[in-house]
């Protein structure tokens, strides 16, 4: 089957430098900081924040809610975080979402970024699970109260934390079974709330995961090779980001897919993917250097975008 996708670029992290340079560049080199507000950015700019759900939501087994790879990874592992702490409470925004959207109201920011807990809509992983109600209810409280303050809400529907459940049963991203339950559990959130987002991101950093979780084992589920003496929980360094990284473009294509066919054409909205890379430049202006930077590039941004 042929998959038409679109993909939208970010940056893990955009500095308050850049966003300065970017807008007195295009404030026609006026460097004074008086100059610096909203007329300095392009008609359109949307400024906004963005959030994930383990790192925000907490009530991790209040609402339905059972565990993902990362309850796993930081009660397991806690040495793996700097401060060995983990998202059981969070900022705890299941339960104070209405003050943090009225602290955006009031930083006048146009849009927020969230992700949606899988194991919180589906918590058995699987649609044939059960949906819960209650977790539906939680983001439907969400989405309203945002756009109630006129703020657009932008949803990932995978901001790394698989269902512990899909990782017992078959090795979550490492097997090609997850790209139908993913696609049901996307589809699922297609139904519940696209007739309000209009904005969708399939996934969050995918080159992230096969990194940080598959080759060197510092993210959930913490896997890597026995000779780098990290204290993983298994895994190959050498071969396992790969069959990530492609189970990751498929399930990109399979929600993208069905968003295309089902529901665009009634629900108006856009759909694409966060990627993450590093910028980077030849050293020497030599066709070698060229090459290089090429290179590396390709086995970071390329990787992924040229599938797209």
């Amino acid at each position: 089957m042929d998959f038409t996708v679109h993909y939208l670029l970010s940056t893990s992290l955009i500095l308050t430098s850049t966003i300065i340079e970017a807008a007195i560049i295009f404030n026609n080199g006026v460097t004074t900081t008086t100059s610096l507000n909203r007329a300095s950015f392009p008609d359109g700019f949307v400024f906004g924040t963005s959030s994930s759900a383990y790192q925000y939501e907490g009530a991790a087994d209040i609402g339905g809610r059972t565990p993902s790879i990362w309850d796993t990874f930081t009660h397991n592992y806690p040495e793996k975080i700097a401060d060995r702490s983990n998202g059981d409470i969070a900022i705890d925004e299941y339960h104070r979402y209405k003050e943090d959207v009225e602290i955006m109201k009031d930083l006048n920011m146009d849009a927020y970024r969230f992700s949606i807990s899988w194991s919180r809509i589906l918590p058995k992983g699987k649609l044939s699970g059960g949906v819960n109600k209650e977790g539906i209810k939680y983001y439907n409280n969400l989405i309203n109260e945002l756009l109630a303050k006129d703020i657009q809400p932008s949803v990932t529907i995978l901001h790394w934390d698989v269902p512990q459940v899909l990782e017992d049963e078959y090795g979550g991203l490492l097997s090609p079974k997850i790209v139908d339950d993913f696609r049901d559990y996307a589809e699922v959130c297609f139904k519940e709330f696209g007739d309000r987002v209009k904005h969708w991101i399939t996934l969050n950093e995918p080159w992230s995961i096969g990194k940080f979780a598959y080759a060197n084992g510092a993210y959930a589920p913490g896997r890597c090779s026995p000779w780098q003496n990290l204290n993983c929980t298994g895994g190959d360094s050498a071969t396992e980001p790969y069959i990530v990284s492609h189970y990751q473009l498929l399930v990109h294509a399979a929600a993208v897919n069905i968003y295309k066919t089902k529901y665009q054409e009634t629900q108006k909205g856009k759909i694409g993917i966060a990627i993450n890379s590093h910028w980077i430049m030849p050293l020497y202006d030599t066709k070698l250097d060229h090459l290089a930077a090429q290179r590396a590039l390709d086995f970071m941004l390329g990787w992924y975008v040229d599938m797209l």
